[in-house]
């Protein structure tokens, strides 16, 4: 554990894990201390109680998240050059914020897999996300989302969280960790080449 954070972030960092390997209902606020080496009483002043400390480590993950999303919202006139970009320089964003040691994936991962209230509240937001870049990249005339956009924004947050959801079977069968730094880049630039798909001609650079 990183000895530069706060204390109230050493509180929040302990909790993504113990969340992430045991579960929201398992972890107690007594391990989360002991593991942030701190006192209960201490996690309880930051955070007033397990549910604000998982409620701290949602908004957290998508603070990681909208942040990410967000280097996509480029202005209508910047978005063909930067959808034309080297693959490999879109993903360095992702290694940096999700090194191999970091709970945020497993503690994603468990969100994803709990399926509560709070799990959809915030897959609804990205969905929303999604889909209105796409349409805004639809009428910029750079992108072709199908017949049915709603489905294919679906179908891309699927995709993407299917590799948090499978890392470990994927790990196995690829041979290597695609959400790990090192590889990242292999896996996000053919993940990219099915996005390009949707590219239109123009935002392409062909005739």
């Amino acid at each position: 554990m990183r000895s530069d954070l706060t204390t109230k972030a050493r509180i929040r960092d302990a909790s993504l894990r113990l969340f992430a390997d045991e579960g929201f209902e398992a972890a107690t606020v007594r391990r989360i201390a002991a593991a942030a080496e701190v006192s209960p009483g201490l996690v309880v002043h930051h955070y007033g109680s397990k549910d604000g400390l998982r409620a701290a480590c949602d908004e957290h993950i998508l603070g990681l998240f909208d942040g990410l999303l967000g280097e996509a919202q480029v202005a209508d006139q910047e978005l063909a050059a930067a959808l034309g970009e080297e693959p490999t320089q879109k993903f360095g964003s992702f290694a940096e914020l999700f090194p191999g040691d970091s709970p945020v994936l497993p503690y994603l991962r468990r969100m994803l897999l709990t399926d509560d209230e709070r799990a959809r509240a915030i897959l609804r937001g990205w969905y929303d996300l999604t889909l209105g870049l796409l349409l805004r990249w639809r009428d910029a005339g750079v992108l072709d989302p199908g017949p049915d956009p709603q489905v294919r924004a679906a179908a891309l947050l699927a995709m993407d969280l299917g590799g948090v959801l499978l890392r470990g079977p994927l790990s196995d069968m690829l041979g290597f960790d695609p959400l790990a730094p090192e590889g990242i880049d292999r896996w996000g630039t053919d993940m990219y080449s099915l996005f390009a798909l949707m590219l239109t001609p123009d935002a392409k650079g062909t005739p």
